[in-house]
């Protein structure tokens, strides 16, 4: 079974830095947050379903913590217990023990000035479900998702939506390369719904082709009952016929 790709998703959060015991600092925040839009990530938005991340936590897999998502920039991961994972009211939070490392020191140092605002999540879509907002803005839904790490990022330029399209695409029978010219030029929402529409009136050529046969036209009876007339008449001219 293909792999699927990882897609990565930031918000606006605070992000702390709490004293520690033992390390140089642990910072808190919120990788996710549910229930709440996300911007317009190319012809639809997002949002996060509270229990999207359950099963994946649930599981135990490893997740990691990468400053910007790079891998020369490890803070903690999971397994070490370096890095603490958990979901409440508001989302997914994040605790991570700072490492007395260069990449360490120095997200500490910007998180004391306040220079980290975003934080992000890397993620593989198990399940989802498209419908749309109060707008009639297509809306992604992510219900299940195995988590790939959290992390505080500097700059929030990631809106590879490829996978998304993808999903899309396939949740109502599209063609890719129509759906990301649609994204492009911010029409999906007009795509989608000529394709319901087209659907709707297919569904209705099928019924009532299907009534035909057991529901025959008025135009249909009423020849049925002239052809019936027609017989009988000449039946009983026959009757008279042989009568005299």
């Amino acid at each position: 079974m293909k792999v699927k790709e990882i897609e990565r998703r930031f918000h606006t959060s605070t992000i702390e830095l709490r004293a520690s015991t033992n390390g140089i600092g642990v910072l808190f925040g919120y990788a996710a947050v549910f229930n709440r839009y996300s911007q317009n990530l190319g012809g639809f938005v997002e949002q996060v379903d509270p229990a999207a991340f359950n099963k994946s936590l649930a599981d135990g897999a490893e997740v990691l913590a990468r400053f910007n998502h790079s891998d020369g920039a490890l803070l903690g991961t999971s397994v070490a217990e370096t890095v603490r994972l958990g979901v409440d009211g508001t989302g997914l939070w994040y605790e991570i023990d700072l490492p007395d490392t260069t990449h360490g020191r120095d997200v500490k140092a910007l998180a004391e000035r306040g220079d980290l605002r975003f934080s992000s999540f890397a993620f593989r879509t198990m399940e989802d479900d498209w419908g749309y907002t109060n707008e009639d803005f297509p809306l992604r839904t992510l219900k299940a998702v195995q988590l790939v790490d959290v992390a505080p990022v500097v700059s929030p330029a990631y809106r590879d939506t490829s996978t998304g399209l993808r999903s899309l695409a396939d949740r109502f029978d599209l063609d890719l390369d129509e759906t990301r010219k649609a994204a492009e030029q911010n029409k999906l929402a007009t795509l989608l719904h000529d394709k319901e529409s087209s659907r709707a009136h297919g569904h209705e050529e099928r019924l009532v082709e299907g009534q035909r046969e057991t529901h025959p036209s008025i135009s249909e009876l009423r020849a049925k009952v002239d052809a019936g007339v027609r017989r009988a008449e000449s039946g009983e001219l026959r009757l008279k016929t042989v009568g005299r």
